[in-house]
């Protein structure tokens, strides 16, 4: 597939042609155990916890090809896939550096577990690199490509020179990103994660979790997640294998909705903050527009009204769930506060700007103008 397209990656990137029995969809082999070959090593036995059937072979050659990485390992869940690769990396004693907003899950991962391991965690502003400091013990970097739910755009090149520098694994959590518009393997991250569940699926109908890279550093991943026992059921992987094929047109299309919802929501005199990297008013726009070929599906907004007036939108809009996932074909809207990040203290959401007026939205694929349309009614509800 070497110089293809994402499109065209994403339809024949892993593919065995010609398939089992000539089948140009790749079966489910929802088999637990295999005939052993003489010689075999533990880890290379065909077996679902080991994550080397050839269901899982297969879905995990198709996420490396789209990622532009040696090879990837699916999980259980996306958080999963942080704390697997989070593991494989880290020793006690050893010391992460983490951006200061992450996905509220990883936030309380590392506050209310790292300390159990023997891991010391340093938070960072990755917007600020001349404040980011290594320790000798200091063996990892873990940022997201676009931070969840306020969608600032981390300083990407700047961590990978400074991982470099110290000789640190760069880790990088590209869920709202994905590799349609970012590819960091190819800006010289180590570690690729994903939640799979959101775009990399894109139809709301699984759990599951990425970890893409240099082939070392995903055997390490794929030995710990062998030993841990988060391996994704050959069903699941069927369905996420499905959802990659048609990733970059959804991504495409979830790009320029978002686009036309940003600039609609920032030209009305109700809104008085929208988060989304395309508009030229965001903070990391013009870093942003030089990493990206395009700025995803997901944008942040506040409302005059406050947190009355957060609630009032949420209910008014009607082709918006509100739910608390991301990234499918419908789109969603909630409050962070209260769903995504509701596990962190109110004193560290609102240090870092999630307050309770914050309302999140992930843009689908329907009509652009039928979104405008909604929204438009469901402000002047309020």
């Amino acid at each position: 597939m070497g110089g293809s397209r994402i499109e065209t990656v994403a339809v024949h990137g892993g593919e065995r042609r010609p398939g089992p029995e000539g089948s140009v969809v790749y079966p489910i082999y929802q088999s637990t155990v295999y005939s052993v070959p003489p010689g075999t090593e533990y880890h290379d036995l065909s077996y679902i916890r080991l994550n080397s059937t050839p269901s899982q072979t297969y879905l995990y050659d198709k996420l490396a090809a789209l990622e532009g990485t040696d090879a990837a390992l699916a999980t259980t869940s996306g958080m999963a896939a942080i704390s697997t690769a989070l593991h494989s990396v880290l020793r006690s004693g050893d010391h992460l550096l983490a951006g200061h907003c992450l996905y509220g899950g990883t936030h309380d991962f590392l506050t209310e577990h790292a300390a159990d391991f023997g891991w010391e965690v340093t938070f960072i502003d990755p917007q600020r690199p001349d404040t980011w400091e290594a320790r000798p013990n200091t063996k990892a970097v873990l940022v997201e490509s676009i931070a969840n739910p306020l969608m600032r755009v981390t300083r990407l090149r700047e961590v990978v020179e400074f991982a470099r520098r110290h000789g640190l694994v760069s880790l990088i959590d590209n869920t709202f990103a994905t590799p349609v518009n970012f590819r960091p393997a190819e800006a010289g991250f180590d570690l690729v994660l994903h939640s799979a569940t959101k775009y990399l699926n894109g139809h709301s109908d699984i759990v599951a979790g990425v970890i893409a890279g240099r082939a070392e550093l995903v055997e390490r991943a794929r030995t710990t997640a062998n030993h841990f026992g988060g391996s994704l059921d050959p069903h699941a992987g069927f369905l996420l294998a499905r959802g990659l094929k048609t990733l970059a047109l959804r991504v495409r299309a979830q790009n320029a909705n978002a686009q036309a919802l940003a600039e609609f929501l920032a030209a009305h005199p109700g809104v008085v903050e929208v988060n989304y990297p395309g508009l030229a008013s965001h903070p990391d726009h013009a870093h942003a527009a030089e990493l990206f070929t395009g700025f995803g599906g997901m944008l942040s907004i506040r409302l005059a009204g406050g947190e009355a007036a957060a609630r009032a939108l949420i209910d008014a809009v009607r082709l918006p769930f509100s739910a608390p996932s991301l990234g499918g074909v419908e789109s969603l809207i909630t409050r962070p506060a209260a769903t995504s990040h509701a596990g962190m203290s109110r004193a560290d959401r609102e240090a870092l700007g999630i307050t309770d007026d914050l309302v999140r939205i992930s843009v689908g694929v329907e009509n652009p103008e039928d979104l405008v349309e909604d929204f438009a009614q469901a402000l002047a509800t309020l």
